[in-house]
């Protein structure tokens, strides 16, 4: 039976770890262990994850694959769930994860994001980022398209078996973004990326941020200049921390 560990990498996500943290105790079956992997936090994130009674786990550099990676080397299940902090998962979290990789042939799954917020749901926004899913491999991967890449995101809850996850190297900390995307271009070497269809809400911060056309943009600019090689470092500066 698949042990699960929940990893959340977290900097400063009081305004949105205390829910979080409140569904993953009611999830049925519930998870090996849950740890959050916090990278310096200056607010009340590492207080409300000790209140929470998960373990917290400081990490002495900061970023968002060091985080994890960190996370997944005391991690003691022999299954990985990389959550972000402002993520809202089905109570049945746990049982789709094992029911996904019951299947030997998936090396990691993922679920489709409704990016959603206090006065809105980011339908339009919502769609591209499951459709690119699809369409990003298939048009600057097509021969690997076919073999079972998928592109999933760190918002889409990404899960996948321990073994594997190290066997590929995990994340590539030298990544300050697309560490996820870039994870599964490795992971579909051990098998096929599948996209679970079920929900899971993540926050719409950034898009309230920037704004639904630029947000569009952006993620179109940076999307399509990775496919084609661009250094993550460059594209870094297009893509601002958001909390």
């Amino acid at each position: 039976m698949f042990q699960v560990s929940i990893i959340i990498p977290t900097l400063n996500e009081a305004s949105s770890l205390r829910r979080t943290l409140g569904q993953l105790t009611i999830l049925d079956p519930p998870p090996a262990e849950v740890l959050v992997v916090d990278g310096g936090s200056q607010d009340e994130t590492v207080a409300i994850a000790h209140l929470a009674g998960v373990k917290v786990l400081a990490c002495d550099r900061r970023g968002r694959s060091i985080q994890m990676n960190h996370g997944a080397t005391l991690a003691k299940g022999n299954v990985l769930c990389f959550l972000h902090a402002d993520t809202q998962v089905p109570d049945d979290l746990i049982a789709i994860i094992q029911r996904t990789l019951a299947d030997q042939t998936v090396a990691c799954g993922g679920f489709i994001s409704l990016m959603t917020g206090p006065e809105t749901t980011r339908w339009g926004i919502s769609l591209h980022n499951y459709l690119k899913t699809y369409y990003a491999p298939l048009l600057f991967r097509p021969h690997r398209f076919f073999g079972g890449l998928r592109l999933l995101f760190g918002d889409q809850v990404m899960f996948c078996r321990r073994f594997d996850f190290w066997d590929c190297g995990g994340f590539n900390e030298a990544l300050p973004i697309l560490e996820d995307g870039d994870l599964c271009l490795r992971l579909a070497k051990k098998g096929r990326i599948r996209q679970v269809n079920r929900i899971v809400q993540s926050s719409d911060r950034r898009v309230a941020h920037w704004g639904a056309w630029k947000a569009t943009a952006i993620y179109l600019y940076v999307g399509c200049l990775w496919g084609v090689g661009v250094s993550a470092d460059y594209l870094k500066q297009f893509y601002e921390d958001v909390r």
